[in-house]
């Protein structure tokens, strides 16, 4: 297994150089740079021009993205355009106050998504699946922002029961007790936006499973409905979920995006939106780079070979790539 992984971690570097290419060439096809986002009406042009050069951005496009990519091998991220801070330690205070959020959010979801999507595949057809199924469908059809803008009004605004926006009162930083009522709010969001995906795919598999031959014989054998849902077929519905699991990691960082921004949560999302806001390119690039490909990195290198039973070594080439987690419908449990 480990010679497989390495040799898929090799096989994401021209990914990741194409990634980082088209990124870098769309920042710097923005009609306004970083300059123009701190500039103000005293600034002449000659200042512009001056503050461009100091930062680099006069200096053609391929010679900007090797002196990144250099400072990136080097393990330096750089500094913020705007703020002159260094983005190391910027994401260092940022990415925990992000995993606060996403991470037990995330988590909630996966758990109720399990627990709902095996309950509803085993009435399917009945008024319990359509009343699940109808539920997850309008969860994907509402937006995560509307969502949290209509808590913010009544939990927060008119019931005031929750602060509106950020993670601690001022002057109450390290109460625990305030943290939690920052994190009701946007917790609850997150795992309203996280469920209705996940309890679709659990559903889907486990109607699958159920269709199995090894269902058939534990019924034969006089084995409950429950324990046939929770004991058998639950085991092979969460197997094809650990890749889910491992693609979920970017949503440490993306999938808390626009949550972040609505409710001043200091994470990384709103730092990453600051960032494209004023086309801060070191900040964006830094966080795109090394957090939106962490769930592709799983998959490949990680995700089918735990799947596969660690056998992926001895799996020829074309069933690697062509093998998914979520098809694993012949294995069996008798």
């Amino acid at each position: 297994m480990a010679k497989y992984i390495g040799k898929r971690l090799l096989q994401t570097i021209p990914l990741l150089f194409l990634i980082t290419v088209l990124c870098f060439s769309l920042i710097n096809l923005a009609p306004y740079d970083a300059v123009d986002a701190i500039s103000n009406s005293k600034m002449t042009e000659a200042q512009r021009e001056e503050k461009r050069e100091e930062l680099g951005l006069n200096d053609p496009l391929p010679l900007q993205y090797i002196r990144w990519v250099g400072n990136i091998m080097r393990g330096d991220f750089g500094n913020s355009l705007l703020n002159h801070t260094s983005i190391a330690k910027d994401l260092s205070i940022r990415i925990p106050n992000t995993i606060k959020l996403v991470l037990p959010s995330y988590l909630t979801a996966y758990l109720l998504a399990i627990v709902l999507g095996l309950y509803s595949a085993s009435f399917r057809g009945r008024w319990q699946d359509k009343l699940i199924e109808g539920s997850s469908a309008v969860g994907l059809a509402i937006p995560t922002f509307w969502i949290a803008m209509i808590f913010i009004y009544f939990f927060g605004y008119k019931w005031k029961i929750f602060p509106l926006q950020g993670m601690q009162t001022i002057g109450k930083e390290g109460d625990f007790l305030d943290y939690l009522r920052h994190l009701v709010l946007p917790y609850l969001v997150l795992v309203i936006a996280f469920l209705p995906d996940l309890l679709r795919y659990v559903r889907s598999s486990a109607l699958v499973e159920l269709k199995q031959d090894y269902v058939l014989v534990q019924r034969a054998f006089g084995a409950g409905k429950r324990d046939i849902l929770f004991h058998h077929v639950a085991r092979n519905v969460l197997l094809p979920l650990l890749t889910k699991l491992g693609m979920a990691l970017p949503l440490l960082v993306t999938g808390a995006v626009i949550t972040e921004s609505v409710f001043s949560w200091p994470g990384v999302g709103l730092y990453f939106t600051k960032a494209v806001d004023a086309l801060d390119y070191p900040i964006v690039m830094a966080v795109l780079l090394f957090f939106r490909n962490a769930g592709h990195s799983w998959k490949s290198t990680v995700g089918y070979p735990v799947c596969s039973g660690g056998s992926a070594d001895f799996l020829p080439e074309r069933t690697i790539e062509n093998f998914s987690c979520t098809g694993l419908k012949e294995r069996q449990d008798f």
